[in-house]
């Protein structure tokens, strides 16, 4: 059996650092209305891009079925729902433990996101917690304790925004 980590298999399934085929122009237009608000339905979607329903309805249901289209989700508040302290963490690992560190990170509460990168650090995690004392336990007990972790760097985010699509 040929271990995926070393041909380039990402942990979505896909070949990493590979782009996808180009979607038409129609599939984009959906993709992005999508993206600006998933719970239009499809004669909305259909109006805005300019098709028919039936035409918008497989259209989605066949982006779906790719994989271009992985899920929809509602945009949360997270100061509204108690996690008002964010941080972003680069990570070093000791060669060969980030299989077993990208398991753990994926499984802490309070993760919200985790990038493999290069340069200066493996991994770049994004946190949010209740307050500051949280994100110290969390980076402290939990994070910077994982076995294979290095080196950990913690940026406190003041304010953060998603520009305009």
């Amino acid at each position: 059996m040929v271990d995926q980590t070393s041909i380039g298999i990402d942990s979505r399934g896909g070949r990493s650092g590979r782009s996808a085929p180009a979607l038409d122009e129609i599939d984009t237009r959906i993709v992005e209305e999508l993206g600006r608000d998933g719970r239009m339905s499809v004669r909305t979607l259909a109006e805005r891009v300019s098709i028919s329903r039936t035409n918008a309805h497989s259209r989605v249901e066949r982006l779906i079925s790719s994989g271009v289209i992985t899920g929809f989700h509602a945009r949360v508040d997270p100061v509204k729902v108690g996690r008002g302290t964010a941080a972003l963490i680069g990570l070093s690992i000791e060669q060969g433990a980030w299989p077993e560190v990208s398991r753990r990170l994926a499984a802490t509460s309070g993760v919200e996101h985790v990038a493999l990168v290069a340069g200066d650090f493996d991994f770049v995690v994004r946190v949010r917690t209740e307050d500051n004392l949280s994100l110290r336990n969390l980076v402290f007990d939990h994070i910077q304790s994982l076995p294979g972790v290095r080196n950990c760097h913690t940026w406190l985010i003041f304010d953060e925004f998603e520009p305009e699509r």
